[in-house]
């Protein structure tokens, strides 16, 4: 396995690549820690963002173990699918389920769905719930898919670019996957970018290919993690 930083990545973007799914988690559950210990030590509150998916769930497990004054530690999701915790989907279960154990358990869960109708519906509530976090974050773990989408930014969505707009004066947006659930709430890409500390989880030889495809489109309205690229950025991966 080549753990090189792959050379079409921008200088500015930090790599670092584990030797297993598995290593790889344990280093980037430390690398947050540190990160949310540092906050810690000159503020009164940390903040946490995560996304959902499979991929992150060892990372979760890792980090919930974590020596931490967990009170102090505000989570709270990067998107969400527009469903009940207890409807299969939902990010919100994954964290209570993964995260929310261990040392983590005593943290200040944030979720960002508030049961209205639709998303269009409840993103005002959701933009006055996050309201609460402190900003910028100071954590932000990003995923993304083969189509080049990362939080719940979708190639050429409906609302993708207000959502990405760097004038864009709420915390979070409503959109839509094109998988179901199609109904998405997600922080806007201009508070994705403010976040102190960036990080990007990947997992498998086929998020290079589609980091590969990003950088060579250069479109974020194409592939949006391209947005995100532009600016620091830790990128942790294994095969």
């Amino acid at each position: 396995m080549s753990t090189a930083k792959p050379d079409y990545l921008p200088q500015h973007t930090q790599w670092h690549a584990g030797d297993s799914a598995i290593e790889l988690a344990q280093d980037l559950a430390n690398a947050v820690a540190e990160c949310l210990r540092q906050a810690l030590a000159t503020r009164p509150r940390a903040s946490l963002a995560v996304s959902g998916g499979r991929t992150p769930t060892t990372m979760f497990a890792a980090l919930s173990q974590e020596d931490l004054e967990w009170q102090r530690v505000d989570i709270t999701l990067v998107d969400e699918r527009w469903v009940d915790e207890h409807e299969v989907g939902s990010n919100a279960a994954l964290v209570r389920a993964h995260l929310l154990q261990n040392a983590a358990a005593s943290a200040n869960f944030i979720p960002m769905y508030n049961g209205a109708a639709s998303n269009t519906q409840g993103c005002q509530a959701c933009h006055e719930q996050l309201q609460a976090i402190a900003r910028p974050v100071d954590v932000m773990i990003l995923g993304m898919g083969n189509d080049g989408h990362t939080a719940s930014l979708f190639p050429q969505c409906p609302n993708l670019a207000h959502a990405m707009a760097t004038d864009n004066p709420l915390l979070c947006n409503a959109t839509r996957a094109p998988v179901e659930p199609t109904q998405r709430i997600t922080w806007t890409g201009q508070q994705i970018h403010l976040a102190r500390h960036k990080f990007l989880h990947l997992v498998g030889n086929d998020k290079l290919t589609t980091l590969q495809q990003a950088m060579h489109l250069r479109s974020p309205s194409k592939m949006p993690i391209f947005a995100f690229l532009q600016r620091p950025i830790s990128i942790y991966w294994s095969a």
